[in-house]
């Protein structure tokens, strides 16, 4: 199938004389797709966008996985609308941030406080401040089977791009592998009365081990630490109360984000009372500078994150996004198999949250199968780094998205009988985010 790529070209090479990296977000990057099929989006509604050049696409990932309801969902934008004509931001709290806290805590019943933001690196970054200024200990312990945290230091002086962090600082931060209570017990001990939290996705592309979880909270506690669930992915997808409210497990915080506000720049900051409170005005200890952004609480985004909850609860939105995963999965499976590679294209995770992956003919993750996969589905007309869904999604749609995986998978066993795949990938392979150098 021929498709035109000009005007996302030409506006690509715009881009990067203007913006580092060509885009606001790494993952977003023209490095993620083949080389000058990196469509430069015009608009989108519900499941589908459309570029520059006309090209329609059924796209997964939405906006990296936060718009799990479709684009514009006239629930949401009802919403929007009616706070931008009373205005968006004051110099004292409006109503509209009473009524979302009240929402929030209401829909997160394991959290007594709630604080808002605009992006999940300012959340996750008050966690673990307050976590360190709770206990008096200067290391943080994250999970170092999961991929992202934060783009602030703690966080980044861990990856391949730590060019402009002191080693100081990168030496704050541990890691701990996931699913292993022995482990992470080893490191509490090991840095004994230095640990101020544990953090991680509570799930990502499995449920957690049994036990798992309460082993974890039970550790992080008998060693004085405080436990903290990055719920930026798990949270409203996996569960309208998130991971914690799924699998039943309370951390002492947690940090929302993502789905949280459907497209719109919201996340959150949650917790235990006693905790939340060193940032507050009624509290004795010495204060917490936790979050004071200017426009964490501008009411549209808080209008759209009532707007979104209230959809969730209403119309089941979390059980919808299973269902269409299952349905997605099982199709792309099926196709795999019948082209010969189903165990070179796999498909994990929770429905509600699927990736795929791309392997080679020694079954080992492969960038230059990944390009070819992408490319053959974007020329196919579906678009996405993963097999994420959203809510609007219909039954054409998944059909579509099916046919268009089969077809991508003949071509793979093309390449997988050549025994290479260059004369598929149109170019340069894709590349990982983190990466020293370009």
């Amino acid at each position: 199938m021929t498709k035109s790529f000009s005007k996302s070209v030409e506006a690509n090479a715009r881009l990067h004389d203007l913006i580092p990296g060509g885009a606001h977000t790494y993952a977003k990057g023209e490095d993620q797709y083949p080389l000058e099929m990196a469509p430069v989006i015009s608009h989108g509604r519900g499941s589908h966008v459309w570029d520059l050049d006309g090209n329609e696409y059924i796209e997964y990932g939405s906006g990296l996985r936060a718009v799990s309801l479709g684009h514009a969902h006239p629930k949401v934008l009802e919403a929007v609308r009616r706070e931008l004509d009373r205005g968006s931001n004051f110099v004292r709290p409006s109503i509209v941030e009473l009524e979302a806290a009240e929402r929030f805590l209401a829909s997160v019943p394991t959290a007594d406080m709630v604080k808002f933001a605009k992006n999940g690196s300012d959340a996750t970054t008050a966690a673990v401040k307050l976590a360190r200024a709770v206990t008096g200990r200067p290391l943080i312990a994250l999970c170092a089977d999961h991929a992202f945290f934060s783009i602030d230091d703690w966080f980044i002086a861990r990856t391949p791009m730590s060019a402009g962090i002191p080693e100081e600082i990168g030496g704050l931060t541990v890691g701990f592998p996931y699913g292993d209570l022995a482990a992470t017990e080893e490191l509490l001990i090991r840095h004994e009365g230095e640990i101020a939290c544990l953090i991680l996705e509570a799930a990502t592309q499995q449920d957690p081990p049994a036990g798992y979880l309460e082993g974890l909270r039970d550790l992080a506690h008998r060693y004085g630490a405080l436990l903290i669930f990055d719920e930026m992915i798990t949270g409203f997808r996996f569960s309208a109360a998130g991971a914690q409210g799924l699998y039943g497990v309370t951390p002492d915080l947690s940090t929302f984000g993502k789905a949280l506000g459907n497209g719109f720049a919201v996340s959150a900051l949650a917790g235990r009372r006693e905790l939340m409170e060193r940032g507050g005005l009624r509290d004795s200890n010495e204060r917490v500078f936790l979050l004071s952004t200017t426009h964490g609480a501008e009411t549209h985004s808080l209008a759209a994150a009532i707007a979104v909850m209230d959809v969730y609860a209403e119309e089941g939105i979390s059980a919808r996004l299973h269902e269409l995963g299952n349905k997605l999965a099982a199709g792309v499976r099926e196709v795999a198999d019948a082209a010969g590679v189903g165990d070179y294209v796999v498909v994990r995770g929770r429905p509600s949250n699927l990736v795929f992956g791309t392997l080679d003919e020694n079954l080992a993750p492969s960038q230059p199968y990944r390009t070819l996969f992408l490319r053959e589905l974007i020329l196919g007309g579906v678009i996405g780094p993963s097999f994420v869904v959203s809510s609007a999604l219909t039954d054409e749609d998944i059909a579509h998205t099916v046919e268009a995986v089969a077809q991508a998978c003949v071509v793979y066993r093309k390449a997988l009988d050549a025994g290479d795949p260059t004369a598929w990938v149109g170019g340069r392979p894709v590349k990982p985010v983190f990466r020293r150098h370009v």
